[in-house]
Order: structure tokens, then sequence, then C-alpha cells
């Protein structure tokens, strides 16, 4: 644009020129008059040729916007064909979604119905071979004395589970206090232990990782004999469920827990307690009313209080058991499951009768036994927490095990290495049951008597702990003495 410009620039001057010369020499005009001719079609070229240059920039400049408003027009025309299939794709997805809801909501129906069928059979499966292993040993025949010449070995009991048939006087295999004794004596030993009121309150906290505060209690039973042994669970536990001795050690276990919680909860609100519930208690028909009435009675106590349920009674129960743990849920009480021995845990189910916790042993946690599940151990932490359930890991005994435990994202543990389990005196829980609720208030001239900030002297055991277990764990050492 430039050259050409130029060019025709130079082409005017020459005709201009030109014209001058030829008046000037052929006409002969004076050379101003020449001069001022050839500058007036000068200046006529320069003009004509600005007109015709904006005439021709006009036309272009036309024709380019009607090339861009026939652009706009078409890109327009695309997008709306674009909207319009875009609403056809949105209408046919919507339509094959409700087609879909539509086919899969008598599916989830009809399994639910099988779900609910399938426990309340398994219920009564459970009862109906509880009421045959009852009606076999009531009409089990008195025992016969051994031939001499062909004498036989008595069948011989496991101390936690004794047998559902046979010799109701066979031996045990025992190798604690009831060591060699035979059933009847053994139950007659707890019913007189029960009776006497030689039912020990013991007390182990479960402890926030990597902190090590003391956030909770788990409260424990011991019996006594009249020779002052100390009989653990596992050594009474099914015969005290065989003679049905469980509702009252049960009734008495929460009447004690309900004592040390308000006192408790008196000092610090953040503490809890977990109570141990036998699952066959829940089918006693003279205790369940009992139990419930209690439960609503202390109803206030629910945030701090925790029913604990080892896992064969959680899948051992039925529609009687699943309406009991209803109603405490209905009065805010939670629930824990205990003695895991496999990991084919439901979280969404456990969610939905109440259970917050799950407490399984440190060695199933870390793949040191079959796990029996498909979920990873590393994986159950993040899965129970999303349907909000606290994983605990129990029997915690070494240190080394604790930094295994902190790469789970495991928030609780429990074990022997925080605190063994430490007795309740019995001055203590008696001084609980005359004392007066933190609601009422106390005669005048007498206090609540209230727990010690450090433990006792005479206790250097506890005083040593108080790093392991933390500074909340001075809440319960009142209560506890030396194992």
């Amino acid at each position: 644009m430039r050259l050409s410009g130029v060019f025709i620039a130079l082409c005017m001057v020459l005709i201009a020129g030109s014209l001058g010369l030829i008046l000037y020499l052929t006409f002969g005009f004076a050379r101003l008059e020449a001069a001022v001719i050839a500058v007036a079609a000068l200046t006529g070229l320069m003009l004509v040729n600005a007109v015709t240059t904006r005439t021709r920039d006009h036309t272009d400049l036309g024709d380019k916007i009607a090339g861009l408003s026939r652009g706009t027009a078409d890109l327009a025309r695309q997008v709306a064909e674009i909207g319009r299939r875009v609403a056809t794709v949105e209408a046919e997805v919507t339509l094959a979604s409700n087609r879909a809801h539509a086919a899969i909501e008598p599916v989830s129906a009809e399994i639910e119905k099988l779900g609910a069928l399938v426990e309340q059979l398994a219920g009564s499966v459970a009862a109906h071979e509880n009421a045959l292993v009852l009606m076999v040993d009531q009409s089990a025949p008195d025992p016969q004395p051994a031939a001499p010449a062909a004498p036989t070995a008595p069948d011989k009991l496991p101390a936690a589970a004794p047998p559902e048939c046979g010799d109701a006087n066979a031996e045990t295999v025992s190798q604690g206090p009831l060591k060699d004794m035979t059933r009847d004596d053994i139950e007659s030993v707890l019913r007189n232990a029960v009776e006497a009121g030689r039912v020990d309150l013991y007390l182990q906290p479960i402890v926030t990782l990597p902190q090590r505060k003391v956030r909770y209690y788990e409260a424990m039973t011991r019996l006594r004999t009249e020779a002052g042994d100390v009989l653990m669970p596992s050594d009474y536990l099914g015969y005290a469920e065989r003679s049905g001795l469980m509702p009252t050690i049960d009734n008495l276990l929460l009447l004690r827990c309900v004592q040390v919680v308000r006192r408790l909860a008196a000092k610090n609100r953040d503490i809890g307690l977990f109570c141990d519930v036998a699952g066959a208690s829940l089918l006693d028909a003279d205790f369940v009313p009992d139990f419930s009435e209690f439960m609503n009675a202390n109803r206030t106590l629910a945030p701090s209080l925790v029913l604990e349920f080892s896992q064969a009674s959680v899948r051992a129960m039925g529609p009687l058991e699943h309406e009991s743990l209803a109603g405490l849920v209905d009065l805010g009480f939670r629930f824990s499951m205990d003695q895991v021995s496999d990991l084919r845990i439901e979280p969404r189910e456990l969610a939905g009768r109440g259970f917050r916790f799950v407490k399984i042993p440190a060695a199933l946690l870390l793949n040191r036994v079959a796990t029996g599940s498909d979920i990873h151990p590393a994986d159950l932490s993040d899965l129970l927490g999303r349907f909000g359930i606290d994983l605990i890991a129990a029997t915690v005994e070494r240190e080394a095990t604790v930094v295994d435990l902190l790469d789970f994202d495991i928030r609780f543990g429990q074990g022997s290495l925080f605190s063994p389990p430490r007795p309740v005196r019995a001055d203590v829980l008696q001084g609980l049951s005359e004392a007066p609720r933190p609601e009422e208030s106390a005669p005048r001239g007498q206090q609540v008597a209230s727990l010690p900030r450090d433990p006792p002297a005479a206790f250097p055991d506890l005083a040593a702990g108080r790093e392991r277990t933390g500074g909340v764990a001075q809440l319960a050492r009142g209560y506890v003495r030396r194992a």
C-alpha cells in the first residue's frame, strides 16, 4: 500500500508538471500562470485519488462487516443446535435414571424383607437351640458308676464353656482355683460367691494414641471364693451362664458402674466407662424389665456409660435382644463390641444398632493372626470411622505394638502396657452407694467424698504409671488399689 501510494503521488506530480510545461512552451503561458495551473491540476488529481480511495475502503469494510454478520449468524445457529442436542441427551439420561430406580426399588424392598426374615429366622433358631439344650440337660439321667472291670475316664469340661450335654458331675480341666472340681461344685462355689457379695469390680484404662491420655475405663468383674482365690471370667463365665447367675452378676456390675460413673462425671465429663453385659442376660425374663427401668432412671449418664457385648453375643442376637438394644438407643446409650475373633464386620449394621466402638486385639489388627476378612486391617479404622464407630486396639502389651498401630490411624488403645486391671476397693463402693448423687445437695456439714488428685503413697505403681496413662487417670485412682 505504501509503495503504490508513493507511485501514484509521483505520477500525479509528473502529470501536473507536464501540463504546466506544455502550457508554457506550447501555448505561450507565462511561467507563473503555467505553475498555478500545474498546482491546481495536482490538487485536483489528489482530491480525485482521495475520494476514490475512500470509496474503495468503504466498500471493502462493508464486505468484511457483511461476512462477519454471516459468520455470527452461522455460529448462533450452531450454538442453538448444540443446546437442543444437550437438552435431548439430558432428557434421555433422566428417563434412563428413572427407569433404573423404578426397576431397583422393588428389588431393594425384597432384599430388605429377606434380610429381616433371615434375622428373625436366626433368632428363632438360636432360641430353639437354647431350649433344646435346656431340655436335654433337664432330661439327662443320673450318672451311673463305671464298672470296675472297664473303667472309663470322666469327661473333661473347659472352665469357660461347660459342655451342653453329658455327665452333670463331670470334672473340669481348669488350671485355676476351680481345678479338679465337678460342675455342680463349681456352680455352688459361684452361687455362694454371688450371694455373699464377693463380686469385685476392676477398672482398666482406655487411652488415646499417641498421647496416652485416659479417655475411658473398662469395668470388669472378678469373683472370690471363700478361701480368697480370685476367679477370672475365663474360669466362671460359662458356668455362670449355664446356672443362670449372669443376670445377677450383670445387675451388680451395672449398679457399681453407675456409682463410679457418677463420681467420674462429677470430676470430669470427658471420662467414660465401658460396662460389659452378657448377651444371655438380655433373654432373661426377670433381668430385662429391671434392667430397662434401671437404665431409664439413669439415662442422664448415657453420654458417659457404654454397654459392651462380645462379638459372639452380637451375632447370636435375635429379635428380643434387638428390641432391648433399640430401647436403650432411644435413651441415648451407646454400645461397644469386643472379643472380636475375626474381621467379618458390617459397620453399617453395627452403627444402625447403636454401636459406636469396636474393640479388636492388636495381634489381629497387625495381621499376626488370621483376619478372616477381605478388609485390610490398615483400612479398618477409616472404614469404621465413616459410620461413626471408633476402633480400639485391645491387649496392647509392647511399645513396638503401639508404633505399628499408629500407622493404622488407630485413636484408642487398651492393655497391660498402659495399665493392668486394678480392683476397686469395697469400702470405696460402699462410700459411693451412701454418698448423695451429684444432682442432690449434700446435707449441711457434709460433703461428697472427692477423688484424690495424686495416687496414695501406698500405691507406688500407680504413681509410676502416671506418665504412661496421662493426667486424667487420677480421676479414678481413688477407687483402685494394687492387684
